[in-house]
């Protein structure tokens, strides 16, 4: 296993489509355990392989209180989605120490395969409904960031660019 480096917003890599996963092989399974090392090392409750510059429709996430139940979404699409809609305070590894507040749907279905290639379906509500809406936007090339209104993201995009500059400079 190894640790991945993040993709840091306003990266332009964030906002490429992932692909299908052809087949779940020795390969996917070792992304998919890179994945998990990854977003338990940053302290994370999901990840997208988006996120570290694999554009292949592969998730993880741990949204348990002891952080010991990992789960693994192939190829995950939303098959259902609640009229009700939630709105959360949400953050993400690619916009490290930036928090605000998304609606989403409070309730979704989604199918997926796992990390053994067996097709499955999770009904997910509360923060596992976010992170599912969340990373699967990351699939799509979508940054939470841009819920939020122009002057926000505007606000966010300097933030980042400017913090990679200083870590770049050593400060």
């Amino acid at each position: 296993m190894a640790l991945l480096p993040i993709l840091r917003y306003p990266d332009p890599r964030l906002h490429t489509v992932a692909r299908p996963v052809a087949a779940v092989d020795e390969r996917v399974r070792r992304l998919v355990a890179d994945l998990l090392e990854t977003m338990y090392a940053a302290d994370g409750v999901g990840l997208a392989a988006t996120q570290v510059d694999v554009h292949e429709r592969v998730i993880v996430m741990d949204t348990s209180e002891p952080r010991d139940r990992p789960l693994v979404l192939i190829n995950p699409e939303i098959v259902a989605r609640s009229a009700e809609m939630a709105v959360n305070e949400e953050g993400c590894l690619s916009v490290p120490q930036i928090y605000d507040r998304v609606e989403r749907h409070a309730r979704v279905t989604v199918r997926a395969l796992d990390r053994e290639g067996r097709p499955f379906e999770l009904e997910a509500e509360g923060l596992t409904a976010v992170c599912v809406q969340h990373e699967m936007d990351h699939l799509l090339g979508k940054v939470f960031v841009e819920y939020l209104s122009h002057l926000k993201r505007d606000r966010i995009r300097t933030k980042m660019l400017k913090k990679t500059r200083d870590e770049q400079r050593g400060r």
